[in-house]
């Protein structure tokens, strides 16, 4: 098994996210708003899958000491500088996620959700009780649990899996041209912010990021047949649970839509 092969054993999870109902239900700001409350959780629980990556792959802990394969350490470092301190639109450094935050608040969504959710993850110290104890969504509720599942279990490979191929790249290009129309249509609204993060994410992706992470996954699987069927099952598994995130967010939005009527 290799990267072509588990790209084919995926192509149809993929395919379904790329044609999921939701897009075409984000048809105002306000819509792109409940959007992002749900979406938002998605663009931090990332960098918790990176974290465990940068843990796993590279040295954290003093002494220091050479680990691993070093153009992997070289991904791992690399990404971790971009999504923890980029430039955004001012020139200033800041986090991805930060950076999420304020193009949520210019464009007038609510992240009360999602910062109240921290805040109960720095109080029980457990990120599994904050989860359960939340009032998220199931769907939303079932996507973070998978994740932190992955990262609790420690296997290097099938945290790769969720990061390379659980986090789709073609997303990112499609969600830019809803908001150039949007931002075109409403121009009251600043939607600049948001714009500049996903064409952040394109850029950062395309060219280094997406192919160093298919080397990573070939570096951690190398002739191991029971690893390569892991990521495999980890890699649907993400996929899966991203199509339950968008089915929860689409149910936001229409239950927003029709209370409206």
């Amino acid at each position: 098994m290799n990267i072509e092969t588990i790209n084919s054993s995926i192509l149809n999870q993929r395919e379904q996210l790329l044609q999921h109902p939701l897009y075409a239900k984000v048809k105002s700001v306000e819509d792109l708003r409940h959007f992002l409350t749900g979406h938002v959780f998605a663009v931090w629980d990332f960098m918790s899958l990176l974290k465990a990556l940068q843990s796993k792959l590279t040295c954290t802990t003093t002494p220091w000491m050479p680990v691993g394969n070093p153009q992997t350490r070289y991904l791992i470092n690399e990404i971790v500088l971009a999504e923890e301190t980029d430039i955004n639109a001012e020139g200033l450094r800041q986090s991805h996620f930060e950076m999420y935050l304020d193009a949520m608040q210019a464009c007038g969504a609510d992240t009360s959700e999602i910062k109240e959710f921290l805040e109960n993850v720095i109080v029980t110290q457990n990120i599994f009780v904050s989860i359960k104890q939340s009032g998220l969504s199931e769907g939303i509720k079932d996507f973070l649990d998978f994740t932190f599942t992955i990262i609790e279990q420690g296997k290097p490979h099938e945290i790769a899996a969720a990061f390379t191929f659980g986090r789709e790249e073609v997303i990112p290009d499609m969600f830019t041209e809803i908001l150039r129309n949007f931002q075109a249509n409403f121009p009251e609204t600043d939607l600049s912010k948001l714009i500049y993060y996903f064409d952040r994410h394109i850029e950062l992706d395309g060219d280094e990021h997406g192919p160093m992470a298919m080397q990573m996954i070939t570096e951690l699987c190398g002739d191991d047949a029971v690893k390569w069927r892991e990521v495999e099952e980890i890699s649907r598994l993400a996929l899966q649970k991203r199509l339950g995130l968008w089915n929860a967010i689409e149910e936001k939005v229409m239950s927003h839509d029709m209370a409206s009527i």
